[in-house]
């Protein structure tokens, strides 16, 4: 099983095949999701500083584009953690918290892309 670490908070296995921000989620990392997953509101973004991802999709590339993020997807190397399907270790950091935005969450996303 795969390993997260999260920039620091820990590290935690996870299941392959699980949604990386449900495994934030579940592992205690108070992450935003306000739009509920589906790739529109940009707040679960989170920094890949390691590890075994895929190519970015089109609804990442989408939303960072209507809220003018394109730079940053290069620059800063941010991925919507809704996107990103975990099978393999990663690292990375959490753009957008509870603790950090004073927002809510948001709705649980579900587990299909």
């Amino acid at each position: 099983m795969p390993y997260i670490t999260v920039f620091g908070q820990g590290t935690f296995e996870v299941a392959m095949g699980k949604k990386l921000v449900l495994a934030l989620e579940d592992n205690g990392v108070n992450i935003l999701h306000r739009c509920g997953g589906k790739a529109k509101c940009t707040t679960c973004r989170v920094e890949v500083l390691a590890g075994d991802y895929q190519e970015i999709t089109s609804n990442e590339k989408n939303a960072f584009a209507a809220k003018g993020l394109n730079d940053q997807l290069i620059d800063d190397y941010l991925r919507l953690s809704c996107q990103i399907i975990v099978n393999g270790d990663i690292t990375v950091r959490p753009i957008m918290t509870v603790e950090n935005s004073s927002l809510a969450a948001g709705p649980r996303p579900s587990e299909e892309i």
